[in-house]
This record gives C-alpha cells, structure tokens and sequence, in this order.
C-alpha cells in the first residue's frame, strides 16, 4: 500500500472536513531539525552545458521520419477547398497543443497563427515548471481543496514535461531569504509541505542553509537581517522551442500548421433548424496578400489575449471577456549571484 498516497487522500477528506478549522501543521515546527548542506545546489547548473552529449552531425536520421513538407505544400493544402475537421486560430502553446491533440487522435487538423509561432505571450512566460508553492500555502491556510488539487496537478505536470522533454527542461533550485526569525520554520514546514505532495515525484529534497553559506553562493544579497535560506527545486524550461516542438510534432502527423497567416473574418452556415454555426474562416497570407477560406466542421479559438477579436467576428455585440494583466519579469548578469 503507498503510504504516501493514502496520505494525501486522507489530507483531501480532512480539508473538506474541517474547511473552517486553522491548520495545525506549524504545531511542533520550531522543535524540528534543520537540513544542513554544504554543497552548492547550483554547480550541476554551472557544467551543465560542458555535460551534454552532443550527438554527431553526420548521424542519420532515423529512415522513417518523413521529411517534413515544406510552406508551399502545407499551402496547398491549406487551399485545396477540403473541410479539416478541427482548424485552431493560434499557434502558441494552446494553439500547438490542440493541434498536437487533434491531429493524433485521427482529426484532420489546421492551424493559422498571424504573426510567427510563439511570438506572444507563449515566449514569454517566467520560464518555469512549478506547482505553485503559494498555491500550496492558500490552500493549507484556507482550507481550499480545490487549490490543494491544481497544486498536486501541476506538480505532475511538472515530473511528466521533465521526462518528456529533457532536452527543452531542467531542474531549477531556488533560493529563498529569510529576512524573519518566525518565518525559518514556517517556510521550511511549507517547503517540506510541497516536497511532500510532490511525493515520488518530488525532483530534490529542499534544505535549509545558514546565513554564510547563502552569502557564500549570492554575495550581493541584502546581509541586514538576514538568517538564513531554503533551497527548494522546481523545474524550468525553453517556453518557445517547446511551443515549436509542438507544432512541428502536429506538422510530423500530418496537421497543416502556417504561420503569418491572419484569420479575417470567420464563414457561418445555417442549419436545417436553423441555428448559425461558425464552419470556417477568411484568412489571409500576410506575407503576399493572398486570401482563401479554410472550412471545419469545428474552430478552435486560441488566440489568448487576442480571442475577444475573434469572438467579436462571431458576433459583435458579445461581452469582452479579456481584461489587461501586466507582469514584468526582470533578468539580471550572472555576475549578480
């Protein structure tokens, strides 16, 4: 029987449970051991390079992987007046992976992208493979089970793209000062928490390391205060080759993936019983000008910040959905560790 798993499914019950009772989980923590570590969690990152195996150009490739067709006969099929039974607007991350999606499991599929692959937000993401430790936080303190259940999710989520894609991802130790004498067991009980959930999935065991020791690996870092730190990993990733990846696996199966090109307005029919359906859309080459219909028996709308543009070509008195949410990721010289 796993201990673990039973475990978590008991945690599950007495959330629900007792949604309006405190959590006990810090009960005892001050009493705990601290881990201790004095290896620097970042020197498998610092040779990470100097250990990949890179293979020999003039390898061959495996005899059946098809050449993949080139822009001019993806067009062609594109304006071959043939009905695709999926079309997706979009060629980012969810875009790439409904294609992927469709295409393998027998849909004949298309995707239109106006600009090029992942030149949104797909491309500009934190970079991160987390469950989300401040998700596991409210979800202990608020008794959310829900938030329990996208944590335990994510976190799978996570083990699984590692081992997928090992090329594109990695694990990610990071650092966390503590400014705080109270905060050393509560975030290391929250820490522990997270590695727990995790469960045999869990990348590496998260420590603590005194104040000198994360001195010794961020010099620059604020000394005021300061008692200590927590090492945790996470994993991290190439959010744009992922999402190119992505499309060319749908392209290897036989999608019609193009980019530069501009869905314009969207083709509507009427049924028997007469209700409009979407069957379609007007696109457009951005490159030559060019314009032609692409038909399906269903669209896919996933344009992301973008979609109330579509949704308005479908009807334009509908509600915007999308509201402006700013985030600013900020990437400093590695002479700032």
């Amino acid at each position: 029987m796993d201990v673990c798993s039973d475990f978590l499914k008991l945690l599950e019950i007495i959330m629900l449970a007792w949604k309006y009772v405190l959590p006990a989980a810090a009960v005892g923590g001050a009493a705990m051991g601290w881990i201790w570590s004095d290896s620097d969690p970042f020197a498998s990152e610092k040779t990470r390079a100097a250990s990949i195996q890179v293979e020999d150009k003039n390898v061959a490739l495996d005899k059946r992987l098809k050449e993949l067709p080139s822009r001019k006969s993806i067009f062609e099929h594109l304006q071959s007046n043939r009905e695709f039974d999926v079309l997706v607007i979009g060629g980012g991350a969810t875009g790439a992976g409904i294609a992927v999606d469709a295409q393998t499991r027998g849909l004949s599929t298309a995707l239109v992208e106006m600009d090029d692959f992942s030149s949104g937000t797909s491309s500009r993401s934190t970079k991160l493979i987390h469950g989300g430790v401040r998700y596991l936080q409210s979800a202990i303190l608020k008794l959310d089970i829900e938030q329990y259940r996208m944590v335990k999710e994510a976190l799978f989520e996570r083990y699984h793209l590692l081992k997928v894609a090992p090329h594109l991802s990695s694990v990610l130790p990071i650092m966390l000062p503590i400014y705080s004498l109270w905060q050393v067991p509560y975030f290391y009980l929250g820490i522990k928490m997270y590695d727990f959930v995790a469960g045999k999935r869990r990348l590496k065991s998260s420590y603590y390391i005194s104040k000198q020791k994360a001195l010794d690996l961020f010099p620059l870092l604020k000394k005021d205060s300061l008692y200590g730190a927590l090492i945790y990993y996470d994993g991290q990733h190439n959010d744009a080759r992922m999402n190119i990846a992505l499309i060319l696996t749908a392209i290897r199966y036989g999608a019609q993936c193009a980019n530069h090109v501009e869905v314009v307005d969207l083709l509507k029919k009427t049924d028997p019983d007469g209700v409009t359906k979407v069957c379609g859309a007007k696109v457009r080459d951005c490159l030559t000008g060019h314009q032609w219909e692409i038909r399906a028996k269903s669209v896919v709308n996933a344009t992301g910040a973008f979609c109330d543009q579509i949704r308005l070509m479908d009807n334009p008195k509908a509600d915007l959905l999308v509201v402006p949410s700013q985030g600013v990721h900020i990437v400093l010289p590695s002479y700032y560790r």
